[in-house]
């Protein structure tokens, strides 16, 4: 397992390099000014954050009623991660919409980038971050058995 500290430098540099990539691709290839996609990219982590928390304490309350049980099948955690990404998509809708003047379908389009985007950055940070910080029961097993 990883320490409170660790996980604390695993998500800052999650977010902040997240930050750094992000912002300037989506100024350049959305046509806005940097400080306008920055506004948006801050926000929309900030709301996704809030968001995987309401969503799933929701998910997990509807499961427990259908199912009696809060566990997930592999077609369940399908279902949970699709219903997951479009509803933030409709959550952040608006919100980008009004702030960079555009229609919500360009919206749509923009947010549903940031999702592609995340998708493969966390595969491959999380990756990275898995090779420069190993877990320590991962680097003592390695050497056990070297």
């Amino acid at each position: 397992m990883r320490t409170a500290a660790d996980r604390i430098r695993h998500a800052i540099s999650f977010e902040l390099i997240a930050l750094l990539i992000v912002t300037p691709a989506a100024s350049w290839l959305f046509g806005k000014p940097m400080f306008e996609m920055g506004v948006v990219v801050v926000v929309s982590a900030t709301v996704a954050t809030l968001w995987n928390y309401l969503y799933n304490l929701g998910f997990d309350h509807a499961l427990r009623q259908l199912t009696g049980s809060v566990r997930k099948s592999v077609m369940m955690r399908v279902v949970h991660a699709v219903l997951f990404e479009g509803g933030l998509l409709v959550v952040l809708m608006p919100f980008t919409a009004f702030f960079l003047g555009v229609s919500a379908l360009d919206a749509l389009f923009v947010n549903a980038s940031f999702a592609i985007f995340y998708l493969v950055y966390a595969f491959v940070f999380n990756w990275v971050y898995d090779v420069i910080f190993p877990i320590p029961e991962a680097s003592a097993t390695a050497k056990r058995s070297a």
